[in-house]
């Protein structure tokens, strides 16, 4: 009698140290998928969950805003994951940063190459690199964005700037492959998270920042989600539900 496939399923995960990556990377081991963590600290709870569920993980240390790091780190990971065609591949870009915070005109131009690495060249390259090499493998991106997308906000000129175009990407891949390809790619708005980023956004100033003190209503008065719940809405849709290719998928119309 002839075995079936043996199907592997891998996800790869920028920013898994902490935070949304955490909890994403956290939430996938629980589904059985090997991990491969991508980001400048290893998170030592996850390499033990891998290691007590004898799934495959591997943690590569890397910071993102470095391009030539960077593609190293994928290309590191590409090798190992897409050789196979019976491999299933899940990658999340979800690293990011929100800094710059100011006003244009007072922005700091080393803030501003550094989120433009981190936020949008990071993920092109990624994702340019898994369709590279993907060879047949199932291929699913997920882009981690943000409502600040879809609307101008004062203080946030870069970080707008940056997801609107991580936006542009996603929508513009999906329309490569569903013409000729075999990826799906969507992107994610994880909404208002109790993160370090939320932290970063509280302690700014007011001049630098207009809404600031809406930020911090938000965390005085219990309005943060937790990460956790933000994670397993995405995987809960990953899993579950057959996803449209380019689609912007927001955790407030998940959560309804």
């Amino acid at each position: 009698m002839m075995r079936g496939r043996v199907v592997m399923k891998y996800a790869v995960v920028t920013g898994a140290s902490k935070g949304l990556g955490a909890s994403i990377a956290e939430r996938v081991l629980q589904e059985h998928f090997g991990l491969i963590s991508i980001s400048r600290n290893e998170n030592p709870a996850l390499k033990q969950l891998a290691l007590e569920n004898g799934l495959f993980y591997k943690h590569i240390t890397c910071d993102l805003t470095n391009s030539r790091d960077a593609k190293h780190a994928f290309s590191t990971v590409v090798e190992t994951i897409c050789s196979s065609t019976d491999n299933e591949v899940l990658l999340v870009n979800n690293a990011g940063v929100v800094e710059p915070i100011d006003t244009v005109g007072s922005l700091d131009h080393e803030a501003i190459e550094m989120s433009l690495q981190l936020n949008v060249a990071a993920p092109m390259i990624a994702t340019n690199l898994f369709l590279q090499k993907a060879n047949g493998t199932k291929l699913t991106i997920v882009n981690v964005t943000s409502g600040a997308a879809e609307r101008p906000v004062h203080g946030w000129s870069v970080y707008c700037s940056t997801k609107a175009a991580l936006n542009m990407f996603t929508k513009t891949v999906a329309v490569e492959q569903n013409h000729s390809g075999h990826a799906t790619i969507i992107g994610y708005s994880p909404g208002i998270m109790d993160t370090d980023m939320q932290g970063v956004i509280r302690s700014s100033t007011e001049h630098s920042f207009q809404e600031v003190n809406k930020f911090i209503a938000y965390k005085e008065n219990g309005m943060l989600r937790s990460t956790k719940v933000v994670a397993d809405a995405l995987i809960d849709l990953l899993l579950t539900e057959e996803v449209e290719n380019g689609k912007i998928y927001s955790v407030n119309n998940l959560l309804k």
